[in-house]
């Protein structure tokens, strides 16, 4: 669907202000097709951010500071996010032997077989929903990393 027709407005300053109204819905509209799915497993899109961190390093334990440095959202608040995970026991904190001031965070089985299901799920919606092939697909990396060549944040 055209963002025109999404957004009932062709007031544009110039393609790269359409492009930029379009990645931001289209983000907006992937986000909430995850959030959707997600739910049923229980968990938000920020968990699911922090469990398939979790998974990328399983067995080994990841401390708060890595685990924020590699989360997609920058504005998360991660320990809160952690605390939760705590609480429907998908994941579980340990304090390091190294230094007693930094606490280190893993997977529990539950948060395995969690994070295993939802990752199905998106998956699926993914393959359903994104109309691109993978010649498009890699264009389309290749100009969103181009976007943030200069980053100002």
């Amino acid at each position: 669907m055209k963002i025109e027709d999404v957004i009932k407005s062709n007031r544009f300053a110039d393609e790269q202000h359409k492009a930029t109204v379009n990645l931001m819905y289209t983000a907006y509209w992937l986000k909430s097709n995850f959030s959707a799915a997600l739910k049923s497993q229980g968990i938000t899109i920020e968990q699911h951010n922090v469990l398939r961190i979790l998974k990328g390093s399983h067995p080994m334990e990841l401390c708060v500071r890595d685990i924020a440095s590699r989360i997609l959202e920058q504005n998360s608040n991660v320990p809160r996010i952690i605390d939760r995970l705590v609480i429907k026991k998908l994941a579980k904190r340990t304090t390091s032997k190294e230094d007693k001031r930094e606490t280190l965070v893993s997977l529990t089985e539950k948060g395995i077989v969690v994070i295993e299901q939802a990752h199905k799920m998106i998956d699926e919606i993914t393959k359903n929903i994104v109309k691109i092939d993978e010649a498009d697909a890699k264009l389309l990396n290749e100009l969103l990393e181009k976007m943030r060549e200069n980053p100002t944040a």
